[in-house]
């Protein structure tokens, strides 16, 4: 997975690359440098 660090606030749902389920994926940069990382299952 790669993250884009030009953009300080991220969230959005993308497949898992194995099971195909949704992952709720909510990043968060300050000055370039990763500082939060959540990815959470959604159910369906």
């Amino acid at each position: 997975m790669l993250l884009d660090n030009s953009i300080s606030y991220q969230s959005y749902i993308e497949d898992c690359e194995v099971c195909c389920n949704p992952i709720q994926m909510v990043i968060k940069f300050e000055n370039t440098n990763l500082v939060s990382f959540q990815a959470d299952s959604i159910e369906q």
